[in-house]
């Protein structure tokens, strides 16, 4: 698809007037594990009797590892190999990400190596396939499947990440239970327990965890839970037989801790970047409002999003894009069917794999959303930037918020500077950076 500067749109375009912005903080709550204290946070929850009597000299254990960007995903997945090691136990590391990575075994290592977890980094293998064994029927009639060398080991640990899903509501979101049902169940168990939508996911995903608990060498699970700052805040070991019962309460304590745009509401969101890193659905619908499906709610209000470009360690999955209402050519220029449609014929959710509206640049994606407010007044437009919706404790806010700021009626945010145009290269590119204390 041709996209051309200075044709039809551009003219349309060029004269919307984009108004001044000043930088902002936000505060929020920040319990934390610093990095170098999670190894022997790790090993603590381990070295507890219930987990530790588990592994024993000689035994094989595969330890999961997902698609997702989790704060210190590496560290922590190292310091679980040491003590499966300490235990004079064989570990290796195993892909459990459902269909993600092009549902391919090296699509899934690759994966996995834009995160620092590799074989020389964690010291163990990683053994990758797609290969699947059926365990049963879950109570709702499903199949359930995982992966054949996850199976085959002596002992599974749960390694994940716990918060709130981008698309569904339930007792069991992003967690234990749907690293199980759905991680470890690949291509095929991802695509059964999405096979009724969103609207049934919150059932199948804990009726596959029961059957997988049953039939499968799960020992136990150990997420981890991040705070408002992207920031590891809690992580804790669950025995297998209260996984059921411990992870919705974690679940809660998750999103206590989550971040949020503080202002509630805007007419225009301008997210420069989005990504896997960053969220499945490339940004994080709790945050940004911008949710796939009818199933969730949640994150500000707003009328129009614009998407400026997409994460290098994507490798062109694009999820995401069709929740804007504008993206850019050099977003458009880096997407890759192939690695952005498998995740929708497993998940049955089309809208986020969606292409809006391309347009040359960051700056005609702004002005195009702006132009097409409708019921706003044009002169005082309401727009929140944010770097991605993983890191938003810097933003920046337009004119029509400045004010209220200055006077303490938004409780945690604070200004960083005066209003002032953002400023644009040549090419249209964005120049004007949000947190300029990190110049």
């Amino acid at each position: 698809m041709e996209v051309k500067k200075g044709g039809v749109v551009s003219k349309l375009l060029e004269n919307v007037h984009i108004p001044r912005m000043f930088r902002a903080k936000q505060i929020f709550p920040r319990p934390r594990i610093v990095p170098e204290e999670i190894p022997g946070a790790v090993f603590a929850e381990l070295s507890q009797k219930k987990f530790s009597d588990q592994i024993k000299s000689g035994m094989n254990i595969a330890i999961t590892a997902g698609s997702r960007g989790i704060a210190n995903v590496d560290i922590i997945t190292k310091a679980i190999v040491d003590f499966v090691k300490s235990k004079s136990a064989q570990p290796f590391i195993v892909p459990a990400m459902g269909s993600h990575g092009g549902a391919t075994a090296q699509g899934q290592i690759d994966l996995l190596a834009g995160y620092n977890i590799t074989e020389e980094t964690m010291g163990c293998p990683i053994r990758s396939c797609m290969d699947t064994v059926l365990l049963g029927e879950s109570e709702l009639g499903k199949p359930v499947y995982i992966d054949k060398l996850a199976y085959e080991a002596d002992g599974i640990i749960v390694s994940c990440r716990l918060k709130p899903h981008n698309a569904f509501r339930g007792k069991y979101e992003s967690g234990p239970c749907k690293m199980m049902a759905i991680g470890l169940g690949k291509q095929a168990g991802a695509e059964i327990v999405h096979s009724d939508g969103m609207g049934k996911i919150g059932q199948h995903i804990p009726a596959s965890a029961k059957v997988i608990l049953e039939k499968a060498p799960i020992l136990f699970a150990i997420p981890c839970i991040e705070n408002a700052f992207d920031e590891t805040c809690k992580i804790e070991a669950i025995h297998k037989d209260d996984i059921l019962v411990r992870e919705p309460e974690l679940l809660l304590y998750a999103f206590a801790n989550m971040p949020k745009l503080i202002v509630g509401e805007c007419d225009v969101l301008i997210v420069d970047e989005i990504g896997k890193n960053y969220s499945g659905t490339g940004v994080d619908p709790n945050i940004t409002g911008t949710f796939s499906t009818e199933f969730a709610t949640g994150g500000v209000k707003v009328q129009r999003t614009c998407m400026l470009d997409l994460t290098d360690c994507s490798y062109g999955n694009g999820l995401g894009t069709g929740l804007a209402s504008a993206i850019t050519k050099r977003l458009f220029d880096k997407l890759d069917p192939e690695k952005t449609y498998p995740n929708c014929l497993t998940s049955t959710v089309l809208k986020s794999a969606g292409i809006p509206i391309v347009v040359a640049d960051d700056k005609e994606a702004i002005q195009l959303c702006i132009r097409t407010l409708n019921n706003v007044d044009k002169n005082n437009v309401r727009i929140i930037r944010i770097p991605n919706s993983l890191h938003i404790e810097h933003i920046m806010l337009s004119e029509a918020y400045y004010e209220a700021v200055l006077q303490s009626k938004y409780s945690g945010l604070y200004a960083e500077d005066e209003p002032g145009y953002l400023e644009f290269d040549n090419e249209g590119s964005l120049v004007t950076i949000i947190n300029n204390k990190q110049v």
